[in-house]
């Protein structure tokens, strides 16, 4: 698998940088501003480090885990009151939990053919 071209790390790059910028156009609060720059900023590191390595089979897992953590965000951290940056921590973190998901049965084969061919 070439470096750079899977569509789901892609996907899950774009919700991360939705997530991190969300508090620019949405009303917040600080926990909630805080809790949404960091998921998404980890989000698209996670996204980076996979579209870098597509071999890597943790960072697909990161993916899956860091999206559920995001849509559970609101909840979690008291923010759930605050449609917008509700809203975008619940379809971004879907959406990222969706795309880690669809993406480890791909990279479990990867992985298991590179470990094979050693």
């Amino acid at each position: 698998m070439r470096k750079w071209t899977r569509w789901q790390d892609w996907v899950a790059l774009v919700a991360g940088l939705c997530a991190a910028l969300s508090p620019l156009v949405t009303d917040t609060e600080t926990s909630a501003t805080w809790t949404m720059v960091i998921m998404g900023a980890l989000i698209v590191l996670a996204s980076a480090y996979s579209l870098y390595m597509p071999g890597d089979v943790i960072s697909e897992g990161s993916h899956a885990v860091l999206g559920l953590l995001l849509f559970v965000s609101p909840w979690v951290m008291g923010f759930a009151d605050l449609d917008g940056l509700a809203w975008t921590a619940w379809i971004a973190g879907a959406a990222t939990l969706a795309v880690g998901l669809l993406a480890l049965p791909e990279t479990n084969r990867l992985h298991q053919s590179l470990a094979a061919s050693h």
